[in-house]
């Protein structure tokens, strides 16, 4: 009997089968759109607030990531890494606040509880800039060369979106339903649209 039990439990602890949906981000040249935010929104529920924390540091007078992106709930610390002081601040919707003149590292992080581009400036030096990229959903990545992939996504519908620096019009997001370990794969076009994958590059994995 002490046999079945252990293997009972050993197949209950088996991970369930996830999907991964692989983007490309391109121009229309169809050349890597560079620091693309890609991210997949779960259609019909709603996914509890992060309780993560990420870093955006200052360095060389350079905020460093250029972007980061982060799920909403999220706390960000703003250390300053320079020997000089800066004054950070945002004016953006999504999350508006001034942190004054100082070094070292703020002792409260700050949390971004709504979704929406955050563009960072200092006060004190007009070169520097940066985007926090919040989203409503744990399945994000910043594209590397153009190319992302979300992985561990649950079977069922997503609207995947992208963003990226500079951008005028946001390509037209897109609907698509994953189950099992189903691997996706699409591309969008900056400022044009996407181009869903053809039935040929929808895959199944095998453990």
């Amino acid at each position: 009997m002490r046999p079945f039990v252990a293997l009972a439990a050993a197949l209950v602890s088996l991970p369930l089968a996830a999907a991964s949906i692989s983007v490309r981000v391109q121009d229309a040249r169809g050349g890597a759109v560079r620091e693309a935010v890609v991210y997949a929104v779960p259609e019909g529920r709603q996914l509890p607030l992060a309780k993560k924390t990420a870093v955006m540091d200052q360095k060389n007078r350079m905020f460093i990531p250029h972007v980061l992106p982060i799920q909403t709930g999220t706390s960000v610390r703003f250390p300053n890494s320079d020997d000089i002081r800066h004054h950070v601040y945002s004016f953006s919707p999504a999350k508006q606040f001034q942190l004054p003149l100082y070094k070292g590292t703020p002792a409260n992080p700050l949390v971004f509880p709504k979704a929406g581009v955050v563009t960072l400036g200092c006060n004190i030096h007009d070169q520097m800039n940066a985007f926090i990229v919040v989203v409503d959903t744990p399945y994000f990545e910043k594209a590397a060369d153009g190319k992302a992939t979300l992985s561990g996504l649950d079977a069922g519908r997503y609207t995947v979106r992208v963003w990226y620096p500079d951008m005028r019009d946001e390509p037209q997001p897109q609907s698509i339903s994953v189950s099992g370990d189903e691997r996706v794969t699409m591309s969008f076009v900056a400022g044009r649209g996407t181009l869903p994958a053809p039935a040929a590059d929808h895959a199944h994995g095998h453990p």
